[in-house]
C-alpha cells in the first residue's frame, strides 16, 4: 500500500480528493441546503455541502497544480542536462519522430482501395456469450469495433468490453512465444512433451486428465471436447469462471427441475421489477440489446414503462429507476418471498414485513404488477441465491409473463454445471493425487479461485505431473504451469460462440496471430491427436456436418458475410415452476451486523482486463474512479465509524484480511460494505500489476459473492483515489440555482411539455453578423436523450478508440490531465442515502458562438462553414487561452507527451484517418470530422446528399454508433426530415448553459421519471 500511495505526497486537487470530508459539519450544511426552494443536482457530496474546496476547483480551468512541472529533476536543471534549444523545441509540442522506410505494393490487391477500410462480420465472448460485432480495418490491420446491425442479439451496439478488446489484442504485454518453467521453447518441443502423457493415458480411458475451461458457448469447441472425452472416457472437464451463473442455473433447477436460459423482452414490458439485477450494464448476458429495449420505451410521447429496484449497491440500472431502495442483500431473500406471498404464490412464507414505508412501497409494488399482468417482468440478479431466482420464476408464471415478456430455453452454456462445486471437485482430487495431466485453457484459477480452495498452493503442490495452460497472458496461473502456451486473440482465430438468444456468432480473424498463438480450438485439436489442425478448417468442417447440403458453399459465404447463422437461436420452451420446493427463508440480517458485498468491477471486470488501459482509465459510471477499487460505504455508516473518504481500512471476514481505501458513496445502504474484484493482481502485465486491492481473497465457495459478520477497522493510512467525479463541472451564471439537467415526472410533463425550456437570447442578439448557416447544404448537430441514456460509458471507449486518444495513467488523472474527449457526468438529488441518479454525456458542444474561439491568439481554433468548431494542430502554441474560456469544460490539453510513438503495435492500431497529438497541443470533440469527409466523398461521387433517404444512417459519429440505447443521435439540422431536426424540435429539446447565448449545437432533450402515483413523496 505504502509503494501504490507514493503520489499522494502531492496536494490534493479535486473536492473529493482535497482534504478530508468533515460529515458533521456536511450534515449541518446538507440540512441548510434542503431548506432552500427548488430541488438541487449535485456531483458529489462536496459539492452537495458547497464546500470551499469544491467551489474552488469550480471556478479553476484546471484544477491547482495541474500545470506545475512534477518531474524530479527542476526545470533548471532539465535545461543543463538536454540544452535549452531542444527543450524549448520540446515545450513548444513539436516532436521529431523518427524516419521510417515506406515500401509500396509490388502488386496491389484487386480488393484493397488505400484510405478505405473494409469491416468484416465477426464476435467475440464474454463469460461465454457472443457480443457480435462489426470490425474496421485498414489494408490487413483492425482499428475499430463496432455493433453488427443486422444481428438481432445487439442491433448494432456494443459494450465497453468489446470496445477496448482491440486494444487487447495490440497489447505488446501479451503472451508472445511458447514457455516451459521460465524458458522460451518452440512449439515442437511441447508437442514432444505431451506425446508421452497422451500415450501414457490412453491405457488409463484418460483416468489422470482434467481439462479446465471457463464457460463455452462454441458449438465447435464443445463438440470438440466431447470427441476428446469418446477418446478418452475416463478423463473429466471440469467448467470455471468468477463470474459464473451458479446461482442462475440452481435457481432454475430448484424452480423447473431442469437448467434453463432466460431471456427477456423490455420492449413490450410495462413494468419491471429488478431484484438486484444490473440488467442495463456491461457483463449482463444480453445487455446491449435488453438496453435497446428499455430505451424504446422510455419514451414520454408514447406508452412508458416504469422500472422499480431493489439493489444491495448503487448501479447504473439503479440510477435509471423510477423507484429505487437500497436493501442490503441478505434482506432480499425475504423481500422476495414477501412479495411472492402477496401474489399467492404458493409458499408458506408470511406477507412482507418490516418498516412502513417499505410496506407501504411494497403494496404499491405489487398492485402495479397485478394491473399490468402479462406485460410485467421480475427479473433476479446473477449473485442472488438460487431462492431469489426461483421465486422470479415462479413471481413471472403468476403474472402470466411467459412466453410474453419471459421466454424460457435451452442453456447456452455447453456445459451448464455448478462451476463453483467443479473447482471444489478438481481441487480435491488435485489433492488426492488422481490428476497426471492438466489443461487449463483461458482461465487464470491461481488467481480467481476462492480463497478456501487456495488454488495456487494445489498447483504449487507438484501433486501434477505434468501442468499446461493456455492463455493470453503469461498471468498468475502460467507462472504455476510446467507449460504456457501463448493464445491468439479472438481478433486472429477462428471461431463460433452463442449469443444470449442462442444465435449462433461466426468468429472469424481479421489479422494472423501476432505472436503465432493458438485458439482453444486449434489446441483442443492437438489434444485430440490432430496436430495439423487449423481454425479455419475445423469450425468449417462442424458446420459442414450440421448443413450437410449441396447448398453449404452459399450457406457458408452468407453466414460469414453475416456473421452469424440464420435459424439457430435457441426456440422458447414450455417449462412448469414447482413452488411447493421452496424453503421459508431465514429471518433477514440483523441491522447491526455489516454485510460484505463482492460484484464484478464495472470496468475491469473479473480482472481479464486489468491490463487494457483503456478500461482502467475510464471511470466507472457511480463513483468515476479510475485505476482502483475502493471499499464503498454509505455516510451514514461512514458517519457512525467516523471513516472518510481515503482513509484506508482493514476488512476482516471469517479470518481473511485485506485493506483498501473507502470510498463513501450515496445511496449505498448502511451496514453494508461493497468490494469489486479484479485488482491486486501480481502477474497482469506493466498497466494492471499491483493495481487495487485483492478482494478474492475474502471469497469463499460458501458465500462467492458476499457474507454477513464483517468487521471494518481504520489503519490511520490514507490513500489517494482516482476519480473524476470532481473535475469539468460547470459554473451557472445564476450560481447553481438553473440546474445542468433538467427532469420532471410523467405526470408534470403532461401538464407542462416545455418545461425544459428556459429564456434563453434571441437569434439575433449578438455584436457581429451572424453567419447564414440555413444557407447550407449541411449543419452539423447532435441531440442526446437523457430519457435513453444509462450511463454505460461505451460513448466514451467509442470515441477513444476511433479518435487515438492517449491514455494518461492514473498520476496524470489525480492531476486532473485525463484527455476523454467525451465525459458522462452523474448528478445526484435528494436525499445522499437513497438520491435520484442522472446521467449526461457532455463532448464539444459546437457552439456557433464559440466563446474559445474569439480568445484563441493564433487561430488554432475556428468555425467552419457547416459550424463545426475546428482545431488546427498546428497552429496551436498551449495557451489554454480556449480551453479557460469554455464553459463547458470540454477541452484536453496534452502536458506532456501522452502518446506512446515507440511500440510498433501501437501504431498499427490507430485509426490512419485521425491525426495523432503531440505535447503542447489542445484537443476536443470534433464531431468525427474524419468520417463527415469520408461520407462526402462518396455523396459527391454519386451526386446526392449525405443521409438522403436512399442512404439513412449511413454517417454517424462514434459515439452515436457505439451507444446501445440510441441516446445520441447525429445529423443535418439543416434538414427538416434528418432525425436529430424531429428530435431537437420536441419540447423536452433545451441547451446546456443556453443561457450564455453560445447557441451550442448539441443540445440535451430533458429526462422524465414515471414514478407510481401511490408513492409521491
Amino acid at each position: 500500500m505504502d509503494e501504490q500511495n507514493k503520489i499522494a505526497k502531492r496536494e490534493g486537487v479535486c473536492p473529493s480528493k482535497k482534504g478530508k470530508l468533515d460529515l458533521d459539519s456536511l450534515r449541518a450544511q446538507i440540512n441548510e441546503a434542503n431548506d432552500k426552494a427548488g430541488p438541487e443536482y449535485w456531483r458529489s457530496l462536496e459539492e452537495l455541502a458547497g464546500s470551499p474546496a469544491f467551489q474552488e476547483v469550480l471556478h479553476r480551468e484546471f484544477p491547482k497544480g495541474a500545470s506545475e512541472w512534477v518531474d524530479s529533476v527542476s526545470r533548471r536543471g532539465f535545461l543543463k542536462v538536454m540544452g535549452a534549444s531542444m527543450a524549448l523545441a520540446g515545450m513548444t509540442g513539436c516532436v521529431r519522430l523518427p524516419l521510417e522506410p515506406i515500401v509500396p505494393y509490388v502488386r496491389q490487391p484487386e480488393d484493397v482501395i488505400p484510405g478505405r477500410p473494409m469491416f468484416y462480420a465477426t464476435a467475440m465472448t464474454l463469460g461465454g456469450y457472443a457480443s457480435p460485432l462489426l470490425v474496421e480495418s485498414h489494408l490487413g490491420r483492425p482499428t475499430k469495433i463496432e455493433g453488427n446491425d443486422q444481428h438481432p442479439a445487439s442491433l448494432g451496439g456494443t459494450d465497453i468490453f468489446a470496445q477496448a478488446s482491440i486494444l487487447s489484442m495490440y497489447d505488446p504485454d501479451r503472451s508472445q512465444s511458447v514457455v516451459s518453467m521460465g524458458d522460451q521453447q518452440s512449439w515442437q518441443a511441447f508437442l514432444n512433451a505431451l506425446h508421452g502423457p497422451l500415450t501414457a493415458q490412453k491405457a488409463l480411458q484418460g483416468a489422470g486428465i482434467r481439462i479446465l475451461t471457463p464457460t463455452i458457448s462454441s458449438p465447435t469447441l464443445a463438440d470438440q471436447l466431447r470427441s476428446f472425452l469418446k477418446i478418452y472416457p475416463q478423463a473429466k472437464w471440469h467448467v470455471y469462471e468468477p463470474i459464473n451463473r451458479d446461482n442462475v442455473l440452481e435457481g432454475a433447477k430448484l424452480a423447473f427441475g431442469e437448467p434453463v436460459e432466460t431471456r427477456y423482452d423490455f420492449e413490450k414490458a410495462d413494468v419491471i421489477v429488478s431484484l438486484d439485477a444490473d440488467f442495463l450494464y456491461a457483463g449482463f448476458p444480453g445487455n446491449v440489446r435488453y438496453i435497446r429495449d428499455f430505451a424504446k420505451r422510455r419514451n414520454p410521447d408514447g406508452k412508458m414503462n416504469r422500472l422499480y429496484v431493489i439493489e444491495s449497491t448503487p448501479t447504473t440500472t439503479g440510477a435509471k429507476a423510477d423507484h429505487r431502495w437500497p436493501m442490503q442483500a441478505a434482506d432480499l431473500e425475504s423481500f422476495a418471498y414477501g412479495l411472492a406471498t402477496l401474489l399467492e404464490v404458493r409458499t408458506d412464507a408470511t406477507g412482507a414485513g418490516g418498516e412502513a414505508e417499505l410496506m407501504k412501497f411494497t403494496k404499491a409494488l405489487i398492485a402495479d404488477l397485478a394491473e399490468h399482468r402479462g406485460a410485467c417482468v421480475v427479473i433476479a440478479g446473477d449473485h442472488q441465491p438460487a431462492a431469489v431466482h426461483a421465486l422470479a420464476h415462479a413471481m413471472n408464471a403468476k403474472l402470466g409473463n411467459v412466453g410474453k415478456t419471459v421466454f424460457y430455453a435451452d442453456p447456452v452454456d455447453a456445459n451448464p454445471i455448478n462451476q463453483t462445486e467443479s473447482l471444489k471437485e478438481l481441487s480435491a482430487e488435485i489433492d488426492l493425487g488422481k490428476v497426471d495431466l492438466l489443461v487449463i485453457l483461458d482461465g487464470n484459477p491461481a488467481y480467481e479461485a476462492p480463497a478456501d480452495l487456495d488454488f495456487a498452493r494445489v498447483l504449487k503442490g507438484n501433486k501434477v505431473p505434468l501442468r499446461v495452460h493456455l492463455g493470453l497472458y503469461q498471468n498468475e496461473t502460467a507462472e504455476l504451469c510446467q507449460w504456457h502456451i501463448n493464445q491468439a486473440h479472438e481478433l486472429e482465430a477462428w471461431g463460433d460462440a452463442r449469443a444470449y438468444d442462442g444465435t449462433v456468432s461466426i468468429v472469424q480473424p481479421l489479422i494472423a496471430p501476432l505472436y503465432g498463438g493458438k485458439s482453444a480450438l486449434e489446441f483442443v485439436a492437438l489434444l485430440s491427436g490432430q496436430t495439423d489442425a487449423t481454425g479455419y478448417d475445423l469450425v468449417r468442417g462442424y458446420w459442414q456436418k450440421q448443413h450437410n447440403s449441396a447448398d453449404f458453399e452459399q450457406f457458408w459465404r452468407k453466414s460469414l458475410h453475416d456473421g452469424w447463422i440464420e435459424g439457430t437461436a435457441y426456440a422458447p420452451k414450455a417449462v412448469a415452476a414447482n413452488t411447493a420446493k421452496f424453503e421459508i427463508p431465514s429471518p433477514g440480517n440483523d441491522p447491526k451486523t455489516i454485510e460484505l458485498n463482492i460484484r464484478r468491477d464495472p470496468t475491469i471486470y473479473d480482472g481479464q482486463f486489468s491490463n487494457n488501459g483503456w478500461l482502467q482509465e475510464l471511470p466507472k459510471p457511480m463513483t468515476k474512479l479510475t485505476w482502483d477499487n475502493a471499499v464503498l460505504i454509505g455516510p451514514k455508516m461512514a458517519e457512525r465509524l467516523q471513516i472518510k473518504t481515503e482513509d484506508v481500512v482493514e476488512l476482516e471476514l471469517n479470518g481473511k484480511k485485506v485493506t483498501g481505501p473507502v470510498w463513501i458513496q450515496a445511496g449505498h445502504p448502511d451496514n453494508s460494505v461493497t468490494v469489486t474484484l479484479g485488482y491486486g493482481r501480481t502477474r497482469a502485465g506493466r498497466v494492471g500489476t499491483a493495481q487495487g486491492f485483492d478482494a478474492y481473497a475474502l471469497r469463499t465457495t460458501a458465500a462467492p459473492w458476499g457474507a454477513t459478520g464483517l468487521q471494518i477497522r481504520k489503519t490511520g493510512e490514507t490513500y489517494k483515489l482516482a476519480s473524476t467525479q470532481g473535475y469539468q463541472s460547470m459554473d451557472t451564471p445564476d450560481g447553481g440555482h438553473r440546474p445542468l439537467v433538467r427532469e420532471t415526472t410523467l405526470e408534470e410533463y403532461r401538464k407542462e411539455p416545455d418545461f425544459a425550456k428556459e429564456e434563453e437570447p434571441a437569434p439575433g442578439l449578438t455584436l457581429y453578423k451572424p453567419y447564414p448557416y440555413k444557407e447550407e447544404d449541411y449543419a452539423w448537430g447532435m441531440a442526446i436523450d437523457l430519457n435513453s441514456c444509462v450511463g454505460c460509458n461505451n460513448c466514451m471507449l467509442a470515441c477513444q478508440s476511433e479518435n487515438n486518444i492517449a491514455v494518461v495513467g492514473k498520476e496524470q488523472t489525480v492531476i486532473g490531465r485525463h484527455m476523454h474527449w467525451i465525459r458522462v457526468d452523474a448528478y445526484y438529488q435528494g436525499d445522499r442515502d437513497n438520491p435520484k441518479a442522472f446521467f449526461q454525456p457532455v463532448p464539444c458542444m459546437q457552439c456557433e458562438n464559440a466563446p474559445c474561439e474569439v480568445v484563441c491568439p493564433v487561430g488554432a481554433t475556428n468555425h467552419s462553414s457547416e459550424g463545426l468548431n475546428d482545431m488546427v494542430y498546428n497552429r496551436c502554441v498551449g495557451t489554454r487561452y480556449c480551453s479557460n474560456n469554455c464553459p463547458y469544460k470540454v477541452r484536453r490539453f496534452n502536458f506532456l507527451l501522452f502518446q506512446d510513438w515507440e511500440t510498433p503495435q501501437y501504431k498499427m492500431m490507430r485509426n490512419p484517418d485521425v491525426s495523432v497529438r503531440s505535447r503542447g497541443v489542445m484537443e476536443k470533440c470534433t464531431y468525427c470530422v474524419q468520417r463527415i469527409n469520408e461520407r462526402r466523398i462518396d455523396a459527391e461521387r454519386e451526386d446526392r446528399k449525405i443521409n438522403d433517404s436512399n442512404h439513412e444512417d449511413e454517417l454517424k459519429t462514434a459515439c452515436q454508433q457505439s451507444c446501445p440505447a440510441g441516446a445520441i443521435v447525429f445529423g443535418n439540422i439543416n434538414d427538416p426530415n434528418s432525425k436529430v431536426s424531429k428530435l431537437k424540435a420536441q419540447s423536452r429539446n433545451y441547451s446546456l448553459l443556453g443561457e450564455l447565448n453560445t447557441r451550442p449545437r448539441t443540445t440535451y432533450l430533458a429526462e422524465v421519471r414515471n414514478p407510481n402515483p401511490e408513492l409521491k413523496t
